[in-house]
Formats: C-alpha cells, structure tokens, sequence
C-alpha cells in the first residue's frame, strides 16, 4: 500500500507529512518508556524482519497480491510507540534506497501504513486480552483478529485522504469499496503472518512480547474437586533482565536474510492491492517518477547484475543490513536518552540527616 508521488495533491501531502512528523515526535517519547537494554536492540531487528516480509507479495485475487503491512506485527512485539517508529524507518529505507512509496507522499505513508495500523490493531488487540483467558493462546488470537481489522482500516484512511486530497476525479464511493474490499483479503494474510510471528515469538521468549507483559496467571492445581495455586517453584529462575537476547535476535536476523535473499524471488509479481485499485479506478493518472528512480537500488535490484535472482536477492539483503542498522541505532540512542533524563534519587541520610543525591 505505498502510496506513490502525484496521488496525493501537494497542500494535503505537506498536512500528512507534519501530522506524522507530529506522530513519530510523540512515539520518539513514548518509546523510552517501552524500549529497555534488552528490547532496544530487538526492536531493530523487528523493522529489518518486516523490511524483509512487506517484499513477499502474496496472492490474494485473480491479478492482485498483497503484503505485510506490519503495524500490529511491530506494535505487539515491542509496543505502540515504538512500533510506528519502526514502521517508520522502513518506509524512509524503501523510499530513499528502493525507490518504493513516494518522498513527497511519505507523511501519507507513514500515516496510513504506521500510524493507522499500530492506533487500531493495538486498541483492538489489548480490548480482546483484556476479556479473553489469560493464557498465550488468547495473545496469539488476538493478534489475529487487530491485524486483520488494521489493513482495511488502513485502506479505509487512505481513501479519506484521497478524497480531500486526491489528484484525479474519481467517485470516492467506488474507490472506498475496492479499497477496502481487496485489503480485507490482505488482511487476511496479515493477520497470519501476524499470529504465526508473534506465536514463535511466545513459544521461546514470552518475556520479549511486549503485548505479552502481565498477563501470566498463577498454575491452578485440582485438589478436592476445587481450584487451588499451586505452591511456587522452589527453586527461582533466572531474572528477566538478565536473560540473554543473542540467540532470539540471531535466530531472527537469520530468518530475515533468508527471506528477502531468498524466498523474495517467489514473491507474486502482481500488482499489489493499491496498485490494482488505482489502474482499475484512473487514480495513477498523474503518477510521477519517484525521485529516487535513479538509486543503484530501485525496484528491489542491483544495477548492474542481470541475473533476477541474484540481483534481488542481494538487494533484499542490502536493505535488511541498512534497516538493522538504522533501526537498531535510533532505538538504542532513544534508550540512552531516556537514561540520562531519569531524574537523581534524592535521599536523606540516616547519620546526618542531610539529603543526598545519588
């Protein structure tokens, strides 16, 4: 759903572009709070996993594919706020290096690709743990049901913005109806993608999923026909924190390669859900060139390697190694500045009663 330049007039591109300015300034703040030493990292190598699944266009109708959008994806692993600003940096990667999703029409990506999706798929997801048995499972399906609702609501918000903003003259009634009609069959796979994702996740390291946290509930022993606790282990485990991250992120590094070195060449070149809208509805009339056209990069290949598969798949794996890197390194400066704004501990000294800051 990258929406391209020359769908969207200037006046309204340049609105969307400071409501997401607006919207990443305000998850850089909410993402210290959710970001830790141990998920700062990971929530990294999350953009760089969705990177690497949005290029497996999959087959959704006679002529029509769709992919991952992945708000609800990164919003349940690491959280909301810093879910759209993962969502972020891989559409800033595949505009600049891939030529994929117009630069002027970033703020309408950003908005309806990160902003829309992560707003309703976490609503959605943590009013359905709220009333469900409290056990993984309930996570998993979850998961399920906000990101099939997060994609039709993303195409929902793409058609309001097209018909304030939009380029051509085209009934809003029809373009609402195809729009939401082929991205509720995106949303299909989203949400499996989704609920496969995040159930791995839960199997090996429920203590990473951040829409996970709190919702363990004491073992209930059978004694006498009644529930009871069950008396805790004697024995304590290792403590959260401590728990090292080295095989999850190496584990999903490698899975991230594999997909977009790899697999990617499998993907279905049809045209994705937007794409088939806008030729079908005249909405591509006035189109432009995007203005990394040029990039050694675009279109997912090398320049200069004729070989498809070789050329996309290093292409993949290229923008996998740059979304780690710049996610990973925007994470981990948001940790480093949420730890020097803690404010000292002022405590008063029991020998003289003086105050003592530590």
């Amino acid at each position: 759903m990258h929406v391209p330049d020359g769908f969207i007039n200037t006046p309204v591109s340049a609105v969307a572009g400071v409501a997401a300015m607006g919207a990443v300034a305000v998850s850089l703040r909410g993402a210290r709070r959710e970001l830790d030493e141990r998920t700062a990292p990971l929530a990294g190598l999350v953009a760089a996993f969705i990177f690497a699944v949005q290029m497996l266009n999959f087959p959704v109708a006679a002529g029509t594919s769709g992919h991952l959008l992945g708000g609800a994806l990164a919003a349940i692993l690491v959280g909301p706020f810093t879910g759209v600003l993962c969502i972020s940096v891989v559409l800033l990667m595949q505009g600049i290096l891939f030529a994929d999703g117009g630069l002027t029409a970033l703020g309408v990506n950003i908005t309806v690709m990160g902003v829309v999706t992560v707003v309703v798929a976490y609503g959605l997801f943590r009013g359905l743990v709220k009333v469900l048995p409290r056990r993984r499972s309930s996570v998993t399906a979850s998961a399920f049901v906000a990101a099939l609702v997060s994609v039709p609501a993303a195409a929902a918000a793409f058609t309001l913005i097209y018909a304030v903003g939009g380029t051509t003259d085209v009934p809003i009634g029809k373009v609402l109806t195809a729009m939401v009609g082929v991205h509720v069959l995106i949303g299909i796979g989203e949400a499996a993608i989704t609920a496969l994702t995040v159930g791995a996740v839960i199997a090996v390291r429920p203590d990473l999923v951040h829409g996970a946290r709190g919702l363990s509930a004491p073992l209930k022993l059978l004694v006498g026909g009644e529930l009871v606790d069950a008396a805790p282990a004697s024995r304590e485990p290792a403590p959260v924190a401590a728990r090292s991250t080295r095989k999850v992120w190496g584990a999903g590094l490698a899975a991230a390669v594999v997909l977009a070195g790899f697999v990617s060449f499998y993907a279905s070149a049809s045209p994705d859900g937007l794409e088939k809208v806008a030729a079908d509805q005249g909405i591509d009339k006035k189109v432009e060139e995007h203005a990394a056209a040029g990039s050694p990069l675009a279109d997912y290949s090398i320049s200069g390697i004729s070989d498809g598969r070789i050329s996309g798949g290093l292409a993949g794996v290229v923008g996998v190694g740059a979304t780690v890197v710049v996610g990973s390194g925007v994470f981990l400066t948001v940790r480093r500045r949420r730890g020097q704004q803690q404010p000292a501990v002022v405590a008063t000294s029991a020998r003289t009663g003086e105050k003592e800051t530590a």
